[in-house]
């Protein structure tokens, strides 16, 4: 019975992936985000400000509109880079 409760932890955390998360199309979203923070000069992010987002970041926004548990495993993972990033450019005084 030990074996079996072994088994099916080490399958869950398998499920989970690397990073422990129950949402792995969350976490590259937020990849995504980060990076584009990241690798945009502080003019390009200053100019992308008020740009349409694509209908993929439309969908990305009305999950996180809809569902709490999600919105906080994706703010959790971005919020440090990305206003880092932002303030360093201006954009949050």
């Amino acid at each position: 019975m030990k074996l079996r409760a072994y088994v099916l932890a080490g399958t869950a955390l398998l499920a989970l992936g690397a990073s422990g998360s129950p949402y792995p199309m969350v976490d590259a979203a937020a990849q995504k985000v980060i990076a584009k923070y990241q690798q945009a000069s502080c003019e390009q992010l200053w100019e992308a400000r008020g740009a349409p987002k694509t209908p993929q970041e439309q969908n990305m926004i009305e999950v996180l509109k809809s569902d709490p548990a999600v919105r906080k495993v994706f703010i959790d993972e971005v919020a440090g880079p990305v206003v880092n990033r932002m303030f360093e450019c201006g954009l949050v005084p």
